[in-house]
């Protein structure tokens, strides 16, 4: 065979696989598309109805004993929750239905009752969950598997939170930091796209907020810098309280009397704070952030709602509040250092979360997709700051951390692994 002949059969392989992937992408991003908004709708339903029954919120205790008996009917009470997402990815673990159905409902019940979590962990969740479901009905090999479940991340990523371009890259960047799955990049941003889309055309959009940028010079940026740092601390603080709480909770075996204590004490907290903008996603909040400083100590509050919540047994997800915790202390300490609030808000919320997720360029992409193009400077200063401070911590134990971030060195660390 001469090299021409290689060359022609490379040629042809790749169109092959860039048509399989583009008609798999854009079909799996209409179905999870649908099925990202009908779970944005129901999650979005059940905080409306709280928020108008407050109420329901003295139920939590219960709620919270319904998810572990729930799970335990569908045989997921050692659930993983996002880590075997990057399992799936990474070490093909079979994630299926019951585990899509598992969170979809989980969620909804905690967001109805008052728990502080958010929609996009458990998002992810249900994306590979039916990505892995559907790769391995349509006798995929492995490779192929690993990228229908990426793909299918990506979608419900881009369907529940509009942020296509995130999504995809995100999808792509979380399992192993250091280095991407760039045989994933077609189906999923198509598959990303696809559900932005059609979710869309059911009136769901991102979060839609206005940054009052300064003119730029180098206080700015030295500014810019010291509240990334700053986030940087929070990021490790918030995941260190992950873990510990964790472990805290474990130590009550039972795992329905687990979540039904986390729910007593969620509940406690919210009658001594005397409001309700720490149950939720607290969404509300993220976008006043942005016109409006809030309670100087209302991160530090949000963090502790959301650790007892995710720890003790409730479900969701993590990038919310952490979106929360971020904006509510930028917007604080921007005011504190001559910037606006709004601007704070902005470099706080991207920052923490390329913090928790060690995800920068993803974090980047977050920042543009949300507050354009304009401050892209602020933004990269303060995402490359935040991810090189955060260290070897991370919202996800089994996340991969290959090469070091302070020298040119493979160390293949899991974030579990710190002590």
């Amino acid at each position: 065979m001469s090299i021409h002949d290689i060359k022609e059969n490379d040629l042809s392989k790749e169109l092959i696989s860039f048509i399989k992937w583009l008609f798999i992408g854009s079909v799996m991003g209409i179905v999870i598309g649908l099925v990202g908004t009908g779970f944005h709708f129901c999650s979005g339903f059940a905080e409306n109805f709280r928020k108008s029954h407050t109420w329901i919120i003295f139920f939590l205790p219960l709620a919270g004993a319904f998810i572990a008996y729930f799970y335990d009917i569908m045989h997921y009470s050692h659930d993983k929750g996002t880590n075997l997402v990057l399992l799936a990815v990474r070490d093909n673990k079979v994630m299926g239905i019951h585990h899509a159905v598992c969170i979809f409902v989980a969620t909804v019940v905690t967001h109805l009752c008052g728990g502080s979590s958010g929609r996009e962990g458990a998002s992810l969740q249900i994306g590979a969950a039916l990505g892995s479901f559907a790769g391995r009905k349509l006798k995929f090999d492995d490779d192929d598997k690993r990228i229908m479940t990426m793909c299918c991340m990506s979608a419900m990523f881009g369907a529940v939170f509009g942020t296509p371009v995130t999504a995809a890259i995100f999808s792509m960047e979380v399992i192993s930091v250091g280095i991407f799955y760039y045989s994933a990049i077609v189906p999923c941003v198509v598959s990303a796209i696809s559900a932005s889309y059609i979710s869309s055309l059911f009136g769901i959009s991102h979060i839609s907020v206005s940054v009052n940028l300064p003119e730029m010079n180098p206080i700015v940026y030295l500014k810019t810098a010291l509240i990334a740092i700053i986030c940087a601390i929070i990021s490790v603080v918030f995941c260190i309280a992950m873990s510990h709480t964790g472990k805290l909770f474990k130590k009550i075996k039972n795992h329905a009397v687990r979540a039904g204590v986390g729910g007593v004490i969620i509940v406690i907290l919210t009658l001594i704070v005397h409001n309700y903008d720490y149950n939720g996603t607290g969404a509300d909040m993220i976008i006043s952030s942005f016109s409006e400083k809030p309670f100087a100590l209302a991160f530090a509050v949000k963090i502790i709602f959301t650790t007892i919540t995710l720890c003790s047994g409730f479900k969701g997800g993590e990038i919310f509040p952490v979106f929360f915790i971020g904006t509510s202390f930028g917007s604080v300490f921007a005011s504190l250092i001559g910037l606006d609030c709004s601007v704070g808000a902005a470099i706080g919320m991207v920052s923490l979360f390329c913090g928790v997720t060690n995800c920068p360029v993803a974090s980047i992409l977050l920042s543009i997709e949300l507050f354009g193009s304009d401050g892209i400077g602020l933004y990269v200063l303060a995402c490359a700051v935040s991810y090189m401070l955060s260290g070897y911590r991370g919202l996800y134990s089994e996340q991969k951390i290959l090469y070091s971030k302070i020298k040119t060195k493979y160390i293949n660390k899991r974030i579990g692994d710190n002590k």
